[in-house]
Order: C-alpha cells, then sequence, then structure tokens
C-alpha cells in the first residue's frame, strides 16, 4: 500500500524567484509563490518547491565540500497514518517540528524529508 501518491522536490536556494522562473520556464510548469518560498507544478500534479534559506552557499560538486542541498516533501492525506508507517519503514522523527501541516522526519541515512498534508 503506497502511503503518498508522489514527492515533492524541494530545492533551497538564496532567490526562490530567480530559480522558480528558471524552472518554471524550463519546463513550461506553472508558478504558485509566497513571500519566500514558491512552488511549480505540471499538468499531472508534480511539483518542484524553492525555499529561501538565508546564508545559502552552492553546492561544489563533484566534491562534498558544501554538499547538495535539497529534501522531500511527501504529500498525504492523513500525517498520522503516514508518521506511523514511515517509523515503521524505518525513519526517525525530528525533534525540531516547526510546522503544523506538515512533520519533520530523518530517513535511515539521517537525510530530512517532510510529510506534508494534501
Amino acid at each position: 500500500m503506497a502511503i503518498a501518491r508522489f514527492p515533492t522536490i524541494v530545492l533551497d536556494c538564496p532567490e526562490p524567484a530567480v530559480l522558480a522562473k528558471f524552472y518554471s520556464e524550463m519546463l513550461d510548469w506553472k508558478v504558485d509563490a509566497s513571500e519566500d518560498w514558491i512552488d511549480i507544478r505540471a499538468d499531472y500534479g508534480q511539483c518542484i518547491s524553492f525555499q529561501k534559506v538565508e546564508g545559502y552557499r552552492p553546492p561544489v560538486w563533484p566534491t562534498q565540500d558544501v554538499p547538495q542541498q535539497m529534501h522531500l516533501d511527501v504529500v498525504v492525506d492523513d500525517l498520522d497514518v503516514a508518521e506511523a508507517a514511515v517509523v515503521a519503514l524505518g525513519a526517525t522523527k525530528h525533534a525540531e517540528q516547526p510546522g503544523t501541516s506538515f512533520r519533520v522526519f530523518l530517513d535511515p541515512a539521517g537525510h530530512p524529508f517532510c510529510l506534508c498534508l494534501n
């Protein structure tokens, strides 16, 4: 049984509007903007989000001197049900929970991801 329909990819960046404009034009996706967060969305529902991060440092590739900054937001219908499912799969609920419409977890390797209400 699937816990969610599809993940939203979230890119940390210094200027969400600039990065969202680039990707929305490249992919021909619609833009939905707020002050520090912008979503671009395909007609079929897939989404890429852009999150403002103060002091952002771009990744250094191919080395990992500054690792790549990105996490998954997984859209779910019920946070409690999804939380129980991901914990059973090996995720850990993070101590820091800054919102009410989403929950932050760490995958088994320690990468953060969020379960977000649809």
